[in-house]
């Protein structure tokens, strides 16, 4: 599946195994930058490989709203998108 900035992924590997997080940015083939708002905030985003994360399948249609726009993203935006995938029963 391909990675787009506002999709949702679950981590499979590394401290943060199970957390979900949004996609930022897709840097290079294999490394994607990832924020949740709360641990990993927007001003400082995880990087990490593709093959350590899991799509979900879920995109986040507000943040993606705010990438397409050029819109500065909150943390609390974040955490209120993902707060949704995490009642849907992702994790």
């Amino acid at each position: 599946m391909d990675f787009q900035p506002g999709d949702a992924v679950l981590s499979k590997a590394g401290r943060d195994k199970g957390k979900v997080f949004v996609i930022l940015a897709v840097r290079e083939p294999d490394y994607i930058a990832l924020a949740d708002g709360d641990l990993r905030k927007i001003e400082n985003p995880k990087l990490k490989k593709v093959k350590h994360v899991r799509h979900t399948g879920i995109q986040l249609p507000s943040i993606v709203e705010m990438i397409n726009a050029g819109e500065r993203i909150s943390n609390s935006a974040i955490r209120k998108a993902l707060d949704i995938v995490r009642k849907n029963g992702v994790t």
